[in-house]
């Protein structure tokens, strides 16, 4: 079993009211989504395990929190000029939302490997989606040369405070909705998500231990902390598409804030990720896609032991329908 007790260290600064702050810019535009206890986890751990619904998230993923409140950040010459951003597709589809809604220029630099359901979702919003080469690097050269070149404000999908403090409002909506958990079981990629979340549990509970959860194939943030700095990972396709991507060789904040604000990563493997994805619809009738089914995923397949009261986020349900149908149709 691949698992990586992470080694801690001073990260870099995000503070609480941060994310505090982001709460009064996010909450007016986004859904509280539930919490519900998995009556089949539950059984099967021994532990009270509960799952929080951010793939009934508008856009269908978290990604809307980080977007939202970076471009109300944004200065009024900066919403003059627009917004881009390299997405792998719930990002794109997040800030593409948050640009209409504020009347913002918004292109979305994707690499051709991103599931068409994802883009043409984008497209429907009102971005214009740049597709860029068959990895994420190349569409990251799209999108800096846009930045550069015409002016435009480029907003990562995790390395930007505004987005980690924007992803950190679903922690305070989990410590108020149930304050006795012990552990929590976050989606981890780039570190946008865990970073904030992580943050703002901690900070209202110390002793609260974050497992991060990642796929087995080109899992850049784990080999990343096991090198002990960020390097490059040679990006696979995955059923946790959402995931893949690397987390830039010149990383700013998410790098020191997963050493100082995770306590274990684990890996789970495609097959694992699939059962994940068929146990959310059969036991717990929803529908997740990859990512959103990876903290599953790690309960299931026994990748981290919690003790006591535990909580897995599923964080998105943007899948290809026909992919999902296969997925859910095949025995596990």
């Amino acid at each position: 079993m691949k698992q990586l007790a992470v080694n801690k260290k001073v990260g870099k600064m995000l503070l609480f009211e941060d994310i505090q702050r982001a709460e009064k810019i996010v909450a007016k535009h986004v859904v509280k989504t539930p919490i519900v206890q998995s009556k089949a986890l539950s059984d099967a751990i021994g532990e009270e395990i509960f799952l929080k619904l951010e793939n009934q998230q508008i856009t269908g993923s978290f990604k809307i929190r980080g977007a939202i409140n970076a471009i109300s950040n944004l200065t009024p010459e900066q919403r003059k000029a627009g917004v881009v951003a390299l997405s792998t597709g719930n990002h794109g589809r997040g800030l593409a939302y948050a640009a209409n809604l504020m009347k913002i220029r918004c292109i979305i630099c994707m690499s051709e490997l991103v599931p068409n359901n994802k883009i043409e979702g984008i497209r429907e919003i009102g971005a214009k989606v740049k597709l860029i080469g068959g990895n994420q690097d190349e569409a990251q050269l799209e999108a800096d040369r846009l930045s550069i070149e015409e002016g435009m404000t480029y907003i990562s999908p995790f390395d930007n405070i505004d987005v980690i403090a924007g992803q950190g409002t679903l922690g305070l909506e989990i410590h108020r909705q149930i304050p006795k958990l012990k552990f929590v079981f976050v989606p981890l990629s780039g570190g946008g998500l865990i970073c904030g979340v992580a943050k703002a549990l901690k900070s209202l509970n110390p002793n609260l231990k974050v497992i991060g959860v990642s796929m087995d194939r080109g899992a850049a943030m784990y080999e990343s902390q096991k090198a002990g700095k960020p390097i490059f990972v040679k990006e696979e396709e995955s059923l946790a598409d959402a995931l893949t991507g690397g987390i830039g060789l010149d990383n700013k904040y998410t790098f020191d804030l997963t050493r100082k604000l995770v306590d274990e990563i684990v890996l789970v493997s495609e097959e694992e990720i699939a059962r994940g994805i068929h146990h959310a619809y059969w036991h717990e009738s929803q529908i997740v896609e990859g990512a959103g089914a990876v903290a599953i995923a790690s309960l299931l397949n026994n990748k981290s032991t919690p003790k006591g009261p535990s909580l897995a986020l599923m964080c998105g349900k943007n899948i290809d329908i026909d992919k999902h149908f296969n997925l859910i149709a095949a025995k596990h």
